[in-house]
Parts: structure tokens; C-alpha cells; sequence
């Protein structure tokens, strides 16, 4: 930007704040964060008005002060530089940098958040066959996921600042688009604050059987009430369990096919078939989770045996759909974890709690429950996203809800 460039533009911002628009503060802040005004030969004046400017459009929110505490420091050093060095104005300026000071202070300790005194930290213990790829991989690949999806642009990290002016409609400034899914905390800490479920491959559930992934493909009988594995021989469907043919057409409404595809992270570990020599590496373990995938009524119950030991009475598990499963097209069944699993045989129980670390431990499997959204046909999700979330929440005796006015 040269010189007269730099004025320009500064003249185009003083207007901007006369006539009180919205994108002033945006615009003002990129520039002064982006430029060194003394080398664009901005007088110490033009500097000075410009920073005071910006600082008095910042919204009225204590989060957004170091910024502004910032920009009053730099005219408050400017101030003996310019004509309207005056001992008054520099109290006054000196009062206000002391008021945020004191604002940001103030806010700063409301927002720490004192260490419990509780006992130690839950630990919730993760059994998996691949336990590598869900504790580490995973979570890594969770975490690219939303950090592309929802990252902010420069500009629109400028804008969150300010929003105190009146505002006017302009739907087409960017300078001023701020209400961005990516700047709402707890919408970001619905996704980050979570053990996620990613797979190493896709899947894709379908109403038809046109064009399924290459790893295999398993297909359901589904309705609310009601579900029955199924296969397709000889142009006939049969059940899965003993091969007779049954009546069902292939384009019933209530066909469900499943169907995943190869490994495609890199950074899965790919083991060969101890059974089937001749079956790629790659289709191994996608094979193995879809020969265990069943169905509850419309949903395909997709089982990864991922098993997670907790303490009950203290902490439950809420396993769910990933908040952005509805974006391909799916819908997540909800869950809360509050026991050890209910519905396995004897022996189970007692191999599960054989061993010292598990005694006053629960156990629950982590399953995913998938069902195609209303008016959707076929459905895919690719590796790598998030499919499942998995939140402790304190256990229901840990806690309860009070009405405020019985505090006084």
C-alpha cells in the first residue's frame, strides 16, 4: 500500500465512523493490525483519532477488551507526539486505560474456574481391537475435521469484536458477517469436548442396492418394531440365518443395504487375514465390522467392540449421533450409559470382571446406531469423519436441580 493509498483509505474509515457504520471497526482493526501507519507516513494525529475510533465501537463485552486495551495504550503513547498533547486529555485517556484494565481484571476472574476438590479424575477405561487407531488416530482425525470445517477467516475473526453501532441492512458486506457457527463456544465445544467414534473407512447405507462400496455389503429388513438380516442369491432374497427365499421385493420400502469400503487412512495399521490368505489387507478388518453389523428396528447397529469401563456411580456415558451426522444424511440413535451392559449371558459377566482393575467398574459397548433421514435414499459417509460422540456426564445421584430462590 502506498503512501497516498494509506490516506485514502484512512479518510474512507473516518467517514465510515461519522456515519456510523457497522463495518468501521472491522475495517479499522484489520488495517492497524496489517500496517505500520508511521512507515505509511500517517501523521501522529491521523494515528491518534484512528486508534481512539476504533477503540470506542468495541462491543460492550469484557472478552473483547485486551484488544481494545491495547489500541488505547498505543494512543496513549502517541498523545505527546501530536498537537492535542494537553494534560487533561492524558488523565482522561490514563483513567480509561485504567478502567479497562480494571474491567478486564474483573473479568478475568469471574471466568477462572476454581480446581474441585473431588476426588481424582474418572478414568474411563477403552477396550478395542485396534486401540491405537480409536484413542490416537481418531481423535486426531476428529479434530482436523472440525478445525477445517468450522475455522474462522481473518476477517471474520476482526469482526467478532465489535457489533454495538446500529446496525442497517447489508446483507452483502462481508466486512461485517460475524455469525459464523465456528465463533459460538459451546457450539465448537459440542464437537471438541467429546471421545469420538471415526472410522477408517466409508460406510454408505442405501433404501436400494445400486452401486455398493467394494469391502462388502450386508442388507437388512428394517421397521420400527421389527428387523431380519437378509441376503441376495440367485436373484432371490433369503434370510441370512438358514438361506430360505422369502417374499420380499427389492424395492420395499423397508430394505436397508449397508455397505463399506476398503481402508483408506493411512495411518491405519492393515493386518492380513489369519483365516483367508487370499482376501487384500485393506478389506480385512472393514469385512470383520460389517459380518458383526446388525439391526434394531430401522437402524443398522454398526459394532467396532469397543467396550468402556466406568465407575457408575459417579459418571454415565452419552453416546450419540456427531452433531454433524445430519449433514450426510443420517440420523444417530441416542443412548445414556448408566449400568454395565444388561444383555449378554452369564459367563460374560463373570470373564468381565475377573481381573483387579475391574472390580466397582461398569462396562458398556459403544455401538453405532445409523438410520437413513427422513427423505433421504442413500447416504455416505467418508473415513475420517466424526460419527459417533461419546460425553461423560455425572451420574444422575451426583447432582440435582434447585430452585433459586430457595438459596436466600
Amino acid at each position: 500500500m502506498t503512501q497516498e493509498d494509506a490516506r485514502a483509505y484512512l479518510n474512507y474509515l473516518l467517514t465510515l465512523h461519522l456515519r456510523q457504520e457497522e463495518a468501521f471497526g472491522p475495517l479499522g482493526l484489520a488495517f492497524v493490525k496489517e500496517n505500520d501507519l508511521t512507515k505509511l507516513s500517517l501523521l501522529p494525529e491521523e494515528q491518534f483519532n484512528l486508534l481512539m475510533a476504533i477503540a470506542t465501537v468495541f462491543s460492550a463485552e469484557p472478552k473483547r477488551y485486551t484488544m481494545k486495551l491495547e489500541l488505547l495504550q498505543k494512543a496513549y503513547q502517541l498523545l505527546p507526539q501530536t498537537r492535542y498533547n494537553d494534560p487533561e486529555l492524558g488523565r482522561d485517556l490514563e483513567h480509561l486505560i485504567k478502567k479497562t484494565q480494571s474491567d478486564l481484571h474483573r473479568y478475568n476472574e469471574a471466568m477462572k474456574v476454581a480446581r474441585s476438590q473431588s476426588p481424582d479424575r474418572q478414568s474411563l477405561i477403552v477396550e478395542t481391537d485396534v486401540p491405537e487407531y480409536f484413542l490416537e488416530t481418531a481423535q486426531k482425525r476428529a479434530s482436523t475435521y472440525y478445525q477445517e470445517k468450522y475455522r474462522l477467516t481473518k476477517e471474520a475473526k476482526t469482526a467478532q469484536h465489535f457489533g454495538g453501532t446500529a446496525k442497517k441492512f447489508e446483507p452483502d458486506n462481508l466486512a461485517i458477517h460475524k455469525e459464523f457457527p465456528g465463533a459460538c463456544a459451546p457450539f465448537i465445544n459440542a464437537r471438541t469436548n467429546a471421545f469420538h467414534i471415526v472410522l477408517p473407512f466409508d460406510l454408505k447405507i442405501s433404501r436400494s442396492p445400486e452401486d455398493p462400496l467394494e469391502a462388502g455389503i450386508r442388507i437388512f429388513y428394517g421397521k420400527m418394531g421389527y428387523s431380519f438380516p437378509l441376503r441376495y442369491e440367485m436373484g432371490k432374497l433369503c434370510s441370512y440365518h438358514d438361506g430360505q427365499v422369502l417374499d420380499v421385493d427389492l424395492r420395499d420400502p423397508n430394505l436397508i443395504f449397508f455397505s463399506v469400503s476398503g481402508i483408506k487412512d493411512p495411518e491405519f495399521i492393515i493386518q492380513a487375514s489369519q483365516t483367508d490368505p487370499s482376501l487384500p489387507p485393506e478389506l480385512v478388518y472393514p469385512m470383520t465390522v460389517l459380518e458383526h453389523t446388525g439391526s434394531l428396528g430401522p437402524f443398522i447397529q454398526v459394532s467396532c467392540n469397543i467396550k468402556v469401563w466406568f465407575d457408575a456411580s459417579m459418571v454415565s456415558l452419552l453416546i450419540q449421533g456427531a452433531p454433524d451426522l445430519p449433514d450426510y444424511g443420517l440420523q444417530g440413535g441416542a443412548g445414556l450409559m448408566t449400568r454395565t451392559y444388561a444383555s449378554d449371558k452369564v459367563e460374560s459377566y463373570v470373564h468381565n470382571l475377573s481381573q483387579p482393575w475391574q472390580e466397582g467398574l461398569s462396562f458398556n459397548f459403544v455401538n453405532l446406531h445409523l438410520q437413513l433421514s427422513r427423505g433421504i435414499d442413500s447416504a455416505v459417509v467418508p473415513f475420517g469423519t466424526p460419527i459417533f460422540s461419546v460425553y461423560p456426564v455425572f451420574n444422575r445421584q451426583s447432582y440435582r436441580f434447585v430452585d433459586r430462590r430457595t438459596m436466600d
